[in-house]
C-alpha cells in the first residue's frame, strides 16, 4: 500500500513521472514518494499526474553521501524545496562530472560510449553509463557492465564527491527534511551496529527497513534498532521500472505491502521540523 522509495526518468529509473504514477495506481499503491537520485525534478509531473487520483504523492530525494570512503545513501521526505533545491546543483554538477570522468576511463580501456543528453535539472548515474554499453554492444546487460567495469573496484569507477553522510543528514535537517537512512544492509563501509550510532547522532530520524535486498532476519534487526533510538520506520521497493535495457528489478511495485500506517508518523516528524 506505501511505496517510499522509487525512481524516475529524472535520475536512473525507466519510467517517466507519468508513468510510474499509472504503474503505482494499477498496482495498488495508496502513497507513492518520489526519491530521485539528488534532485527534485520530477516533483511536479508527479503531483500533475496524480493530481484526479486516489494516490498521494510523499515529496522526497535520495541524497548520496559517503562514510568510510564508501557510497551511502539518505532519503529524504518532505524538504523545503525553496531550501534544498539551490544546494542540490551542486550535487547535481558533480553527478555529471562524475559521469563525464567514467565514460573518459572507459574511453582509455578501448570502449568509447556515448551518454544520452540530459538537461540541467536531471542526475546521471551509474546506470546511465551501463545502459550506455549495453546499447554500444560491450555488453548484453546492466549487471555485467557493473561487474566488468562500474562496480565499486572495478576499473571505470569514479567515487562520489566527498559529501560525508553527516554533512547530509544537516543539510536534509536544515532544509526541513526528514533524514532516513536508505537500505541500510547494502551499505559496504561498516556494520549497522557501529554506523547507526554515529549517524543518529548526526541527526538521522528514521532507517528504511523494508527493502527487497533486506532479509526477514535484516527486517526483525532494523525494527528492534528503531525501537531502541526511537527511530522512524520506512520502505520501498527501491522501483527504478520494468526490466528493460539489461535492467533487472526483482521486486515490483507494492509487492512488499508496506503498511501504510508507516506513513502518519513521517509526517508528524516533518511538521515538527518545520
Amino acid at each position: 500500500m506505501l511505496e517510499l522509495h522509487c525512481h524516475t526518468t529524472y535520475s536512473d529509473g525507466t519510467l517517466t513521472p507519468q508513468e510510474l504514477i499509472a504503474a503505482a495506481l494499477k498496482a495498488g499503491v495508496k502513497a507513492l514518494a518520489i526519491t530521485d537520485h539528488d534532485t527534485l525534478a520530477g516533483w511536479d509531473d508527479a503531483f500533475q499526474a496524480a493530481a484526479d487520483t486516489p494516490l498521494e504523492i510523499v515529496p522526497g530525494l535520495e541524497l548520496s553521501t559517503v562514510y568510510n570512503d564508501r557510497s551511502l545513501h539518505i532519503l529524504g521526505f518532505y524538504p523545503d524545496r525553496a531550501k534544498l533545491e539551490p544546494p542540490l546543483q551542486e550535487r547535481i554538477a558533480g553527478r555529471h562530472r562524475r559521469a563525464r570522468e567514467m565514460v573518459e576511463k572507459l574511453a582509455a580501456l578501448g570502449y568509447p560510449i556515448e551518454l544520452p543528453s540530459m538537461s540541467g535539472n536531471m542526475a546521471p548515474g551509474r546506470p546511465h553509463v551501463a545502459a550506455a554499453l549495453v546499447k554500444a554492444g560491450y555488453v548484453s546487460s546492466n549487471q555485467e557492465a557493473f561487474t566488468r567495469w562500474l562496480g565499486e573496484r572495478g576499473p571505470a569507477y569514479v567515487q562520489y564527491d566527498k559529501f560525508s553522510a553527516e554533512d547530509g543528514i544537516r543539510l536534509l535537517l536544515d532544509c526541513g527534511a526528514v533524514p532516513v537512512w536508505a537500505h541500510p544492509y547494502l551499505f559496504r563501509g561498516g556494520t549497522v551496529q557501529t554506523i547507526l550510532p554515529k549517524l543518529v547522532e548526526a541527526g538521522l530520524k528514521g532507517v528504511e527497513v523494508y527493502h527487497p535486498h533486506h532479509s526477514p532476519s535484516d527486517e526483525r534487526k532494523l525494527e528492534e534498532a528503531c525501537e531502541d533510538y526511537g527511530l522512524l520506520m520506512t520502505g520501498g521497493s527501491d522501483y527504478h521500472g520494468p526490466a528493460s535495457a539489461g535492467v533487472n528489478n526483482s521486486v515490483g511495485l507494492n509487492q512488499l505491502q508496506v503498511p501504510l500506517d508507516l506513513l502518519p508518523p513521517l509526517k508528524a516528524a516533518a511538521a515538527a521540523l518545520r
